[in-house]
């Protein structure tokens, strides 16, 4: 897909594709013929029902899973609110390429394919206490670098980051879009004391302050970053080719939360695969009306949380497809 703009994304909600509700209503009647109690499964039920209204299909399976993390460095970093330095995300891209971190792992031993998508390292985004991080053109094309990520003959796609300095810019996010004091969005991210602490808190003010009655998109591009843009692309270009998205952690959920606040409808297709134990995440999913897949007090980023929730969306399409109705096993409903 093709963004020409910031101003037409939350339109694009009236033209993208919609949950199928007839595959929806079939996967949930298959779920009731199955040998085990209306309901018994829990969410592995609603799982299944959820990759059938986005595949189309009553029996959807995972031929093909995605998972891609993008990366970038941000100009906010000159506030002294990251504990390590920017080097570090380039060191890391190397890490995932070599396949030394724990998103590597988790994507093999859940069977997802991972890219790692390196965004214009050399030249972090603008300081946004200073002007906004990235210029409409810079976040259109970190956008449509997301978008351009997406396998489009993937059946579910996983979606991570990494970023020196983006814990601030995911909170920053977070506070511009849904309100409140700004402390309870900012977490330790990868380890700041309570000094740097507050310098997170110290630097998002003055950007809210500077960057103030913005819509959702302008927030993304006066407060983001281009991971956080290439994020929101890559949900839009899934959405488009009726791909189901897993989102990671607080930094992944506050990037796509520019869609839904654009249009709450833009994140009907995806699933939020964990709840971080950075503090702003249970905010922001109670903003979202998301439930997170696990609950395992990761903070890690990188997509580890939604590559895990990958196998809980697995072994619910195996129980869906795989197990015995009654009359196929001769069992009596009654």
């Amino acid at each position: 897909m093709q963004l020409t703009s910031l101003a037409a994304v939350a339109s694009l909600a009236t033209t993208l594709p919609k949950a199928d509700a007839a595959a929806a209503a079939a996967a949930r009647a298959r779920q009731n013929s199955l040998t085990k109690p209306p309901g018994s499964l829990g969410r592995l039920e609603e799982l299944a029902e959820f990759m059938a209204a986005w595949r189309g299909t009553a029996r959807p399976t995972i031929t093909k899973a995605q998972a891609i993390i993008f990366a970038g460095n941000h100009g906010i970093c000159a506030q002294g609110v990251n504990p390590f330095p920017q080097e570090v995300t380039a060191q890391m891209v190397l890490n995932f390429q070599a396949g030394g971190a724990s998103i590597n792992q988790l994507c093999r031993v859940n069977g997802a394919d991972l890219s790692v998508v390196a965004l214009e390292l050399d030249r972090p985004t603008a300081d946004f206490t200073e002007s906004p991080a990235m210029t409409e053109a810079e976040t259109l094309a970190a956008m449509q670098a997301g978008a351009d990520a997406v396998d489009l003959s993937a059946d579910v796609l996983i979606l991570g980051e990494m970023g020196i300095g983006n814990s601030t810019i995911a909170a920053a996010m977070a506070a511009a879009l849904f309100g409140g004091e700004v402390a309870a969005w900012v977490g330790v991210g990868t380890g700041s004391d309570s000094d740097g602490m507050k310098r997170k808190i110290a630097a998002i003010e003055k950007g809210l302050a500077r960057h103030k009655g913005l819509p959702a998109m302008g927030v993304l591009a006066a407060l983001g970053g281009r991971e956080q843009a290439a994020i929101c692309g890559a949900v839009l270009a899934a959405r488009a080719a009726r791909i189901p998205v897993i989102l990671d952690g607080f930094i992944c959920t506050a990037a796509a939360s520019a869609l839904y606040a654009a249009d709450p409808t833009l994140l009907d297709h995806c699933l939020v695969g964990h709840c971080s134990a950075e503090p702003g995440h249970r905010k922001l999913l109670a903003a979202l009306n998301k439930r997170a897949v696990l609950e395992f007090d990761m903070r890690l980023g990188e997509g580890s949380g939604a590559a895990l929730a990958l196998g809980i969306v697995r072994a619910a399409l195996e129980c869906h497809n795989g197990m015995a109705t009654f009359g196929e096993a001769g069992v009596s409903e009654a």
